[in-house]
């Protein structure tokens, strides 16, 4: 249907990539880390170079989210998915609840609910719906996902219990900078960078509070079993030396630090009042073509990181990404794999300019419209 489409020169975006993970690096991110040559890369990761490239880093993310008093920026490898079995060995006690919207909230609490010892409640809104979480007695973890990336749901708002002894536990993979969060209801704030903070996958930063490293540290000294590599105590106590556990990829820090210092050039308002202005530019587009519909119903829980679009079943996504991966103009805005649905997921991360998401709309308008 769409061979014959050719994308006109005046709409060629300046990056091809709109996926929603992994993320844009800029191209100049790259050609500083080569401009580091042989002080960065290869060296040890317990050595000044690397240890003073993390301090950066961590120094960077607290001043970005204005975190609270007393709160760490904790750091380790294996990636987000990683820390779901992370929270539930090492922060749980008994129970955990879990609000699922979507395929990697769902993750979560499966994780949890194979550990022995702890109940994992489900509390599923149903594919394509959102939910806040809430208090619920008897839990003493509240698991809820910031944005859900299958389906570009998140959530609004969290329940306060700060005088409680429940934590609350936010995965924010690809939300985190760009969809506002109140941290100060928030004990563990967790994400990989390969999301709006444009780095690579393998890597996870937490934002605890002070109760969240208290529970550690309680349940660090029962009889449970914990594997060394999942031990929030030693993540804990190597993060304070401004490094990790194990030897962690440096580029990926690398990376990330750059993309922190971007981002605290702007500031978190700024950053967040120029993905609502890319969100809107996405849904009113979705709107206002007969073949198009925004896939989250509810205005209040639609991203303002990931855009999901569904598209008339007469206009096959599939065949149109296709021809245009294949002039090398718009790579990777599929459907979430296991969704099964015809639509576009559309990354509205930071280093995905507005500019560019105007030319991707037009594109897909042109194509559809003129097949």
């Amino acid at each position: 249907m769409f061979e014959n489409y050719k994308v006109p020169k005046e709409l060629m975006p300046s990056d091809p990539r709109f996926g929603v993970g992994p993320s844009l690096i800029p191209v100049e991110y790259m050609e500083r880390l080569a401009q580091t040559g042989t002080e960065l890369l290869g060296t040890s990761h317990r050595k000044p170079a690397v240890k003073n490239l993390v301090k950066e880093m961590q120094e960077g993310i607290a001043k970005y989210f204005n975190i609270p008093e007393g709160y760490e920026v904790v750091l380790g490898n294996g990636g987000a998915t990683f820390l779901f079995d992370m929270i539930g060995l090492g922060l749980v006690e008994k129970s955990s609840i879990h609000y699922v919207t979507g395929e990697f909230s769902s993750k979560w609490q499966k994780s949890h609910a194979k550990i022995p010892g702890v109940e994992a409640k489900l509390e599923d809104a149903g594919i394509g719906n959102g939910v806040n979480p809430k208090e619920v007695e008897g839990y003493d973890t509240i698991c809820a996902t910031l944005n859900e990336t299958s389906t570009g749901v998140i959530i609004t708002e969290l329940p306060d219990v700060r005088d409680k002894d429940v934590l609350v536990a936010v995965d924010g993979t690809s939300g985190a900078g760009q969809v506002p969060l109140n941290l100060d209801l928030c004990d563990v704030f967790f994400f990989s960078p390969q999301k709006i903070f444009a780095s690579e996958g393998g890597f996870w930063v937490a934002i605890m509070s002070p109760k969240a490293i208290k529970r550690a540290e309680k349940i660090a000294q029962t009889d449970r079993y914990i594997p060394e590599i999942m031990s929030w105590k030693l993540a804990i106590d190597n993060s304070r030396k401004n490094q990790t556990y194990n030897t962690p990829s440096v580029s990926t820090i690398f990376f990330l630090n750059e993309q922190v210092k971007t981002m605290n050039e702007l500031g978190y308002d700024k950053v967040i009042e120029m993905a609502n202005k890319k969100a809107k530019l996405i849904y009113d587009w979705a709107n206002s073509k007969d073949y198009l519909e925004p896939y989250i119903a509810d205005e209040k829980f639609r991203s303002t990181s990931v855009a999901t679009v569904n598209v008339d079943e007469k206009y096959p996504v599939k065949d149109l990404l296709a021809t245009l991966r294949e002039q090398k103009v718009v790579y990777d805005i599929d459907s979430y794999r296991k969704l099964g649905k015809n639509q576009f997921r559309i990354s509205l991360f930071h280093n995905v300019s507005y500019e560019n998401l105007e030319k991707l709309t037009k594109i897909i308008s042109q194509a559809i419209e003129n097949c």
